[in-house]
This record gives structure tokens, sequence and C-alpha cells, in this order.
């Protein structure tokens, strides 16, 4: 397990025997020492996207008080569901970036943002990411759990993996393809004609070998990692998803700090979540490039994807409806 990384207003220092770690604490100290926490390595993007925040807080705060970041990896301080319970409550995490399923608990239209095929692009996610089409699920988190979303960081792209190309929706057509287990996840391939079923992560690969799948759909990371490509060597260009992870930081402790470093912070993270977002997409396409050239797999544009689009519409107006966000969706919708 790594050690975790410090970012300081003056070079590693080690926190004075005085500082106070402001997790809904006081706000005034000679050191100020925030701690952050993802399940990552440091090389992790989510982790490079945190270490930008820290160092962009600490470029942009001119006040009298002395920076400590504190960034926990490894999942040192638990998983992600437990980074935003803390941060909720003010204690022992102060900011992490977080999967939108985790918000869930308190704010029912965050899951609008993990929805297959929001996004009609890389361009326009990224629109809608520094636009304001997001920020009334940003106000019901920060009402309902006291956690503010300060910046947004992604950028995986989900494509369809198959043991044979699929290039268009003939080809597609009942494809038995394995979905993530939420409910929307099985809607939309559902009604984009595909044959969808409920798999344990674990169990792709057999699954695939065996026959009891053709396909499944995942990030390049995952791909990699899981060496899919060994049973799903044909990538189908869907881009169906594209993924959000909020940059996300306690309102407890917020509260509690001087104003100038309240700015910022928020200055910090929304820039250090575009940071975020340019590494992660710009990774996810060279590990694909790289699959690709080593012969692993082979890539095919999908001719169709306006016909996604149009099949998976009123599902998505539908479950943004049943969130509470059909608004939010409109003007994810309506973003040029």
């Amino acid at each position: 397990m790594q050690s975790p990384i410090k970012t300081s207003s003056i070079a590693l220092v080690a926190a004075l025997s005085g500082s106070l770690l402001l997790s809904g604490g006081a706000a005034v100290a000679a050191t100020i020492t925030l701690h952050g926490a993802s399940q990552f390595a440091a090389d992790h993007a989510f982790a490079r996207t945190m270490i930008r925040f820290q160092e962009l807080v600490v470029e942009y705060y001119d006040g009298p008080e002395e920076l400590e970041f504190i960034l926990h990896l490894d999942s040192a301080l638990g998983i992600e569901k437990d980074y935003f319970a803390y941060m909720s409550q003010g204690v022992s995490v102060d900011y992490a970036v977080v999967a939108p399923s985790h918000m869930s608990t308190f704010s029912p239209m965050a899951p609008l943002m993990d929805m297959p095929l929001l996004f009609r692009d890389l361009d326009h996610w990224n629109k809608v990411l520094d636009g304001d089409a997001l920020q009334p699920i940003a106000a019901d988190v920060a009402d309902n759990a006291d956690v503010l979303v300060i910046g947004y960081a992604g950028g995986g792209t989900r494509n369809v993996l198959a043991n044979r190309p699929i290039t268009d929706m003939d080809e597609l057509a009942g494809l038995p393809i394995r979905v993530r287990g939420a409910p929307i996840q099985s809607q939309i391939f559902e009604a984009i004609g595909a044959a969808p079923t409920v798999i344990a992560y674990s169990e792709i690969y057999n699954a695939i070998r065996t026959g009891v799948i053709d396909a499944a759909e995942n990030e390049a990371a995952g791909v990699a990692q899981m060496k899919f490509y060994e049973v799903a060597p044909e990538v189908a260009l869907t881009g169906h998803a594209i993924t959000v992870r909020p940059l996300c930081f306690s309102g407890k402790t917020f509260r509690g700090l001087p104003a100038n470093l309240q700015a910022a912070i928020l200055e910090a993270g929304k820039e250090a979540g575009a940071y975020g977002r340019e590494i992660e997409s710009s990774e996810d396409a060279d590990k694909l490039a790289q699959m690709e050239k080593d012969g692993l797999l082979t890539t095919h544009e999908f001719k169709d994807r306006e016909q996604l689009l149009e099949l998976a519409g009123p599902v998505m107006e539908g479950y943004a409806e049943e969130l509470g966000a059909l608004e939010v969706y409109k003007a994810v919708q309506a973003t040029q």
C-alpha cells in the first residue's frame, strides 16, 4: 500500500503539532490540514485529479495559514461509498472523486449521470460538464447530503465487445450481452434490440468463452485488465456511455474554512475536474488504440449510432422522470 501523498504550501512539510484537521472543525489554525481519499494508486486518473486539485488550491490561496493536503490511496480509508458518507458526516475524508451511484441514498436524481446514451459524444459530454445542466443534481446532493460537487472528472468510454463484428443495428439485434445490474442498463439495451443479461463482472470472461453470452460492454481499461480481448476481440465503437465522476468536498468542512480558501477550492475543483476528464478520456482512447496496434482486438465503426439514440430516447426520458430529473435530462439534451 502506498503512503499518503502530501501537498503543502511549503514543500512536503510535516504537519505542525498544533495543526487542525478541519473535518467539521473550527476555521483558524497555523496549519489547515485536509484529507482526500482514493481507492486507487497515485497513477490512476482519479488520484491524479485530486493531486492536481491540491496543487491548484495551494496556488490560488493567498491567506496566512499554511495548507497541507494528505491524500490516502489504495483504499486506505475504505471505498468510494465510505468516502461519500464520511464527507456527509464531516469526518475523516474532506474531498474525493465518487461515482454518482454512491450519492443515490441522498439524491435520487444523481444516478441520471450514469445513464447510458445520456451524451451524444465526447464533445457533448464536455460541454454538459462545463455548463450548468447538472446544477440541479449538484444542488440536490448539497441539500440532502451536505456534500459539494466542485468539479466533474471521468471520461472512460464504454463500447460493446463481442466474439464477432457488430457494426450496425442488424448485427446488434438479439445479441446476448452482459450488462451492469441497475435496471436502466437492461432497459436501454432491450430498447436498442439487444438481449441483455446481468452476470457478475468476474464471470464475464468465462460466460463469453463458454457461449453463455456473446458480448459485454466496458471501457478500455477494463478490457485490458480482465483480458476480455481473448474471448471478445471485436469492439464496436458504440460509445454508449461516458463516465461522469464528480469531485466532491465536505460541506461541513467547507463552512469551517476561510472565505478566500473556499473560493480557491471552488476554482481549483472546476479546473481539476476538467484536467481529470482530459487525462482519462485521452488514456482511454490510447489504451484501446494500443491494444489494436498489438493485434489483441479489432475496432469497428458502429454505423447506426443515431438509431441507438432514437430507440433509447423514450426509455431515457421515462427514467429521468422516475428520478425526478426530467428537466435536468432535457437541459442535457438541449446542450449544443
